[in-house]
Formats: C-alpha cells, structure tokens, sequence
C-alpha cells in the first residue's frame, strides 16, 4: 500500500483536495483533526499541555484553542514545546490507522507534514498551492480573524514556494484551475504505482 502526504500552507485548499480523493474512495488521516482530538481526549497529553502552559489550557475539560493560540503564535520556543507534546501521538495515531486501510494508496493529510518529521515515511508528498493573497483571504473569512493574525500563523510554517519544490507533485488551488481533473490525474498515476510496487 502506498502512503501519499497531502499538504500546504494555510488556507491552501488541502482539506477541499482529500475530500475529494475521500469520494471516489480512498482513506485519508486527518492529521490536523487527529491532533485536536488527542489534546482533548488523550489524558497523558493533556497533563503535559497542563504542565506547559498552565491550567487554563482547558475550559470544562475542553481544549481552550485561543487561549493556547495567542500562546504558541507569538513565541516560537511555546510552539516548539507545543508540536514537541502533540506531534509524536499524532504520527503514532496515524500509523495505526494506516494499519487497518485497505486500499492501493492512503493519504495522510498535515498543514506541517514536513516540520513535524512525518513525512520520511511517505512515498510521495502532493501539495496543495495557492498565492498568497488568496490564502489569506480565505482564513480571515473562514476563521473570523485578522490579517495580521493569519500572517503570523503563516510565519510559523515553512515558505509556501520552498514547501511545494519538496512535493512530489502539485496539485493548483487558485480558483481558476479546476480540482477534480488534477485528482483524478493524480488517482491514476498512484493506482499504477500501487501496482507496481
């Protein structure tokens, strides 16, 4: 079975782009979700995120995600001790649920797939590409937040442009080139090297 990383800056698309490839059937991991759902429900992380950052990482038992947010964007030390916590349960997580796929190809889809180490596993990476000023207006209508915030969520990631040479193949998200044809492409090309593999 291969393993394909799916990934791209903030406000790329990429969430669009596996859902896409997640309707004609094949399985993908969440990374970014599989995250969320581990600091709200893994209690060995949650009492290093308590250690970390204090108490009032939680509201109720629930991540406080703004809270930790003003956190770790603006101190990239906190950042570090954040993905230093979530990442390891993360890339575990994921390899077990690789384990139960049945299917030519898999895909594990990560805003930080390169940051976070996970992608040395992988045999190909896509990324998903849009300009800039596309991607920002997208979050700030998406997530209700400023400009300013979106660019300071964006300096924590690698570039864009050097992000994309490390992919294997890029899939375009600008709004003008249609999605479905470059997945489909790119379904083809990965059911023939499942193939030969």
């Amino acid at each position: 079975m291969l393993k394909i990383g799916i990934t791209g800056g903030i406000g790329s698309g990429k969430s669009i782009v596996s859902n896409i490839f997640k309707s004609i059937g094949i399985p993908v991991f969440d990374a970014d979700q599989a995250a969320k759902n581990i600091m709200n429900e893994d209690a060995n992380v949650k009492n290093k995120l308590i250690k970390a950052f204090g108490s009032e990482v939680f509201v109720d038992g629930k991540l406080n995600r703004q809270y930790l947010a003003n956190i770790v964007f603006t101190d990239t030390y906190a950042l570090e001790k954040l993905n230093a916590i979530v990442h390891p349960a993360t890339i575990k997580a994921g390899l077990q649920w690789a384990e139960k796929q049945n299917s030519p190809y898999i895909l594990r889809e990560a805003a930080l797939l390169f940051e976070a180490g996970s992608a040395a596993d992988l045999d190909f990476i896509i990324g998903v590409y849009a300009p800039q000023h596309i991607r920002i207006q997208r979050v700030m209508k998406r997530d209700g937040t400023s400009r300013q915030e979106v660019l300071n969520r964006m300096s924590k990631q690698i570039d864009e442009e050097i992000k994309m040479k490390l992919c294997d193949f890029v899939i375009i998200n600008d709004g003008q080139k249609e999605l479905i044809p470059q997945v489909i492409d790119l379904h083809k090309i990965f059911l023939e090297k499942a193939k030969a593999k």
